[in-house]
């Protein structure tokens, strides 16, 4: 009986850590496509538009939080003379979210090491 618990709890312990990997590949990635995506409004294109999108996921994990993200967005916007405002970003944000965790699933729909392998295979 002790045995099924512990595997149990191995289980759940794995599928936590695999949700917490994949919650911030997803972050990460939502927020690379939210850079390219402002970048293609403020006129950015090829590797300035890939550099502004790293400068985006590097915000993030600067200081966690879409709010900074927006907030960074809003004032580069502003800086730059564009006109989107708060609640647009925050609609792309939401969007490009759905788009990452779909990308995401798809790369990575087995598991990404051996404490994962209950939760995926069972």
């Amino acid at each position: 009986m002790e045995d099924a618990f512990e595997e149990r709890q191995k289980s759940e312990e794995a599928k936590y850590k695999l949700d917490q990997e994949q919650r911030f590949k997803a972050r990460s990635r939502r927020n690379k496509l939210l850079g390219l995506w402002a970048a293609e409004r403020m006129g950015l294109a090829g590797p300035e538009a890939e550099a502004y999108a790293m400068e985006v996921v590097q915000a993030e994990l600067q200081k966690p939080g879409d709010g900074d993200v927006a907030g960074k967005l809003a004032g580069d916007f502003r800086g730059r003379g564009v006109a989107i405002g708060e609640a647009e970003i925050a609609a792309e944000m939401e969007r490009l979210h759905a788009v990452a965790l779909e990308q995401i699933a798809g790369e990575y729909p087995e598991a990404l090491d051996k404490d994962h392998e209950t939760v995926i295979g069972g």
